[in-house]
């Protein structure tokens, strides 16, 4: 197993204190490995064991530019490249490390995972500018929205200016459009003096389809399994152990030597392993080792639509350890409710009982049998703490992955969207805010490429057409994704203000975080306290939120007609309320000093709700 108390890195080219500058290569089919220092001569690699080249290289610098020669026929960039400033296929640039790991704020001890609220940003599209730097412009307003952790779609390098980052093919090189690593290190920096964590969105179950140039050092990929990009990763075929460290290495990187907090981990579904240990436990335990070494605690995230806790129980119980994971379920439910959207997926969701459900159990299937799937499906979430999920009324896949990327507010009106996102503040789990909805963000999330390869643009371009074969009607074409105007169409407006309504959807996420902040009862942790429930008419649900001796009580319409409820919980309490969302002050129709909350007999209430709305009460 890697040992996550090494100091440095070892692959790729590094300058650590008291030695040379020296250079490692994994590559066991080689048979003559050179580095090719431009301006500077070359320096012949020494095979070791295990498939690996190396050798000390005096006179390197950073930020000379090298090559590797292979087999002495091949000239390519380094697979452990820091930086590819020329693009994929031109020469890597050597990057020191140690530079790098002293750009880090003082005094910085991470967020508790439990009081994580995750913003999620895609770097190209969240500023006009596109890059790191921009966005410490934007730092305030979003320490003013309440956020704490932001949450950054892949930045590893990959082909053109332009993609969603799921492309790489340099996973240790930070892309040059963004930035770079320095850039990228000193936004990590400009976020902890903020008090903002940082989680980076990690691909290690595929590698993008140009540039691709680690298959020419070695079997970084297994014809064993096929993921829906192309052969897997390969993490337990012959020579896995050289792949697994390489992408070990990678994750500890950004944690040790970026002071990132948390990785997402994209779609671990696809990462195939029948391992003794599984590559993803072996991270973890990595991971739990560097957090021990450097006395603060990193996370990692699990991108999975498996419904299987084996990924979130901790090591001691035979799991993978991952500190948390995407709870596609809750959105999924939650969308088609307010939708009433049934196509592709959506076939398993849109009833009230499984938004209870996800409430309830995060998983909607847990078990049971799913139409979609065609077979019995996931597993029971008991005794799981509610920070064991993360949920989001959109993301970059939902909105994204739609063929013209609607975001939720182009599919529903104002109301709905105050309900969705009340529904996710008010959930047991951790709530995650995809760029821009939380002021009805009009622009599009579209998905977008930059290859220079023709006929690779041309099967994308084919491939997209597929994928909305469930959705769409025959002969419909997507927006090209290769087309700049793509790109620049999916670029945040910021055109919130003076825009009546959505000043007010912003206020409204803004007291919606603030409670999640200040009342205990709304925190995650033990789900034993809480409980959902349908209404009476079955067209609203009640939730149920209790931390000793406070008392939230949700009630959720999610119908389009009022709704008249029964509240036992409330029965001999003093009840304030906190939020209702169809009051005037927040763009409804409810007068704001009247209390929908009626006695209708002694020490018993009910409550009156409007169509598509949710309340919130505080009781003692």
């Amino acid at each position: 197993m890697y040992n996550a108390l090494t100091y440095n890195r070892s692959l790729g080219i590094n300058f650590n204190e008291g030695y040379l500058p020296a250079i490692k290569v994994w590559a066991p089919h080689a048979r003559s490995l050179v580095l090719e220092v431009e301006g500077k001569g070359n320096y012949r690699l020494e095979k070791m064991p295990y498939g690996y080249w190396q050798a000390s290289c005096n006179g390197l610098e950073p930020g000379d530019r090298y090559k590797l020669n292979l087999n002495g026929k091949n000239k390519l960039p380094d697979p452990a490249s820091l930086s590819q400033p020329g693009g994929v296929h031109e020469a890597s640039e050597c990057v020191d490390l140690n530079e790098i790991r002293k750009i880090k704020g003082e005094k910085w001890d991470g967020i508790p995972l439990e009081e994580l609220i995750i913003y999620e940003i895609h770097v190209g599209t969240f500023t006009r500018e596109g890059t790191f730097e921009a966005i410490h412009g934007k730092l305030d307003y979003l320490e003013s929205l309440g956020v704490n952790a932001i949450e950054l779609m892949p930045v590893a390098q990959f082909s053109g200016n332009r993609n969603w980052g799921y492309d790489g093919v340099f996973p240790f090189a930070v892309h040059q459009s963004y930035g770079g690593a320095k850039e990228l290190a000193k936004l990590v920096k400009a976020c902890h003096e903020k008090g903002i964590a940082v989680i980076l969105d990690v691909v290690y179950n595929h590698l993008g389809p140009e540039g691709n140039y680690l298959i020419n050092f070695g079997p970084y990929l297994t014809r064993n399994y096929m993921t829906p990009w192309g052969k897997a990763i390969n993490f337990d075929d012959m020579w896995c152990d050289g792949v697994r460290q390489y992408f070990l290495e990678n994750a500890l990187m950004w944690l040790r030597d970026f002071h990132i907090d948390g990785l997402r981990i994209d779609a671990i579904h696809t990462m195939r392993d029948i391992s003794p240990v599984h590559f993803l436990r072996e991270l973890s335990q990595n991971v739990q080792k560097l957090n021990k070494d450097a006395g603060r605690n990193h996370f990692l995230i699990a991108e999975s639509d498996l419904n299987d806790t084996r990924v979130i129980n901790p090591l001691n119980e035979d799991g993978y350890g991952m500190d948390s994971q995407w709870c596609d379920d809750f959105h999924h439910a939650l969308h088609a409710l307010t939708t009433g959207e049934r196509k592709g997926y959506y076939i398993d969701y849109g009833s009230f009982q499984q938004m209870v459900k996800s409430f309830n159990n995060a998983y909607v299937y847990d078990g049971n049998f799913s139409e979609y799937r065609k077979k019995f499906f996931g597993t029971s979430t008991t005794n799981q703490p509610g920070e064991k999920f993360i949920v989001y009324t959109q993301n970059h896949d939902q909105v994204g992955n739609r063929m013209w990327g609607d975001r939720l507010g182009a599919l529903v009106d104002f109301e709905t969207l105050k309900l969705a996102a009340g529904a996710m503040f008010m959930s047991p789990f951790l709530p995650m805010i995809f760029m821009g909805e939380e002021y009805g963000e009009d622009a599009p999330f579209l998905f977008f490429t930059d290859h220079s390869n023709e006929h690779l643009a041309q099967q994308i371009r084919k491939g997209r057409k597929r994928e909305f074969r469930d959705f769409y009607k025959k002969n419909t074409e997507p927006p090209d994704p290769q087309s700049k105007e793509t790109f620049q169409k999916s670029k945040l407006r910021w055109n919130y203000k003076g825009v009546k309504q959505k000043e007010l959807l912003l206020e409204f996420y803004k007291k919606c975080i603030q409670f999640r902040k200040t009342h205990k009862a709304l925190k995650p942790g033990s789900r034993t306290n809480i409980y959902a429930r349908k209404s009476n008419d079955e067209n609203a649900i009640v939730l149920v939120r209790k931390y000793e001796n406070e008392l939230l009580v949700v009630l959720m319409n999610f119908s389009d007609k009022l709704v008249k409820e029964k509240l036992p919980e409330i029965t001999g309490k003093n009840a304030k309320l906190l939020l209702y969302s169809a009051q005037k002050r927040w763009g409804g129709n409810a007068d704001n000093s009247e209390s929908p909350l009626k006695q209708y007999e002694c020490n018993k209430y009910s409550v009156s709700l409007e169509a598509r709305s949710i309340i919130v009460f505080l009781c003692s």
